[in-house]
């Protein structure tokens, strides 16, 4: 057999994410992704997403905590992207947090995150510059907001500290060493 015929066309990635509460999600995923399920069923639903190509499922599952699940991603090819999908989440009624000319993953990235009914938190993001010294340990990810007590302003605790939702990195001014 020749290589070629070895190869495996794949359709999709598959994400099934374990939610809280089915109906909840349904409606975040709707917002997040301006589509409707391709399936509903008792504790179940599919978004069968078209661009990115992606078969998302949700679950529901009781658990206590947030999974092992870092974070999710949309990758695009422009920060023109980036803020076009920021503008369409917002548009749905979701919170958006800008993290622009952030240092992650050992790369310069500009990217917009929202977060789901269970905490996970999904970013659309474009790579600016790659492939960077490694300089400090890199807590990509690492993005579980908080909601800051005195002045209600939710915040993230991000690859370099810690920043109000909305705010720039570079803006902020508490900042891990190394960052």
């Amino acid at each position: 057999m020749s290589s070629e015929h070895n190869q495996v066309q794949a359709l999709k990635a598959h994400i099934a994410l374990n939610v809280h509460n089915v109906e909840r999600s349904i409606e975040f995923y709707q917002r997040m992704l301006g589509l409707e399920p391709s399936k509903v069923r008792t504790g179940y639903a599919k978004f069968d997403v078209k661009n990115p190509p992606l078969n998302l499922t949700l679950n529901e599952h009781h658990f206590l905590e947030r999974g092992a699940l870092s974070h999710l991603g949309i990758q695009v090819s422009s920060s023109d992207d980036v803020l076009s999908m920021r503008e369409k989440w917002a548009e749905a009624g979701l919170i958006t947090r800008d993290e622009m000319q952030t240092s992650c993953c050992y790369a310069v990235q500009d990217k917009s995150w929202v977060r789901d009914p269970d905490g996970n938190e999904w970013e659309v993001f474009v790579v600016l510059k790659d492939n960077l010294p490694e300089a400090a340990p890199c807590e990509c990810g690492d993005k579980v907001a908080e909601i800051n007590a005195n002045t209600a302003v939710p915040v993230t605790s991000g690859c370099c500290g810690t920043t109000p939702i909305g705010v720039t990195r570079e803006s902020s001014v508490a900042k891990a060493p190394g960052c």
